[in-house]
């Protein structure tokens, strides 16, 4: 599993349909998922902090995780079949018993950013359906080859004078 941070929500040109965008540490690579507009929605509040006057669904599930002593470990979305993303939130129960909940990735997502659990992403999933940061790319291989274009014999002495 790789983790991910949330990069940011948006619309896909196209279709105006709501994207929500995940990135790896290291920002090289991105994994976009096309939610509903209610589940974008749930998550922006969240982001920007707004608080309803009732709760929604998300607020809801994570209260009721809490009120029965349990606490999200991570999410995690863990398959892609059809262009259709699979996920489930890992519960830790208040006996220790670690319980895995299937869920649609906008609803893992929404419920993450309400607990600050970390997001995860398989590495199936990333090879399938993951956009590179060519940007990024380029400026790690321009640093190899300035690496491979400075290195001298000299430089693996140490490995080889020491048998």
């Amino acid at each position: 599993m790789i983790e991910m941070q949330l990069g940011g929500l948006g619309f896909d040109p196209k279709n105006m349909s709501p994207i929500v965008l995940l990135r790896d540490m290291e920002d090289r690579n991105f994994l976009p998922i096309w939610i509903g507009m209610f589940e974008a929605a749930a998550i922006a509040m969240e982001l920007q902090e707004f608080k309803p006057p009732r709760p929604m669904t998300h607020d809801l599930i994570t209260k009721l995780i809490e009120l029965f002593g349990g606490k999200v470990v991570k999410v995690a979305i863990n398959d892609i079949l059809d262009n259709t993303f699979y996920a489930f939130v890992e519960i830790l129960s208040n006996s220790g018993t670690s319980l895995k909940v299937d869920a649609r990735p906008s609803d893992a997502i929404a419920i993450a950013v309400r607990t600050g659990s970390p997001v995860f992403v398989s590495e199936s999933v990333m090879a399938k359906a993951k956009m590179v940061n060519a940007e990024k790319d380029e400026e790690e291989a321009q640093k190899f080859r300035e690496f491979i274009d400075n290195i001298k014999p000299d430089d693996f002495s140490k490995y080889f004078d020491e048998r």
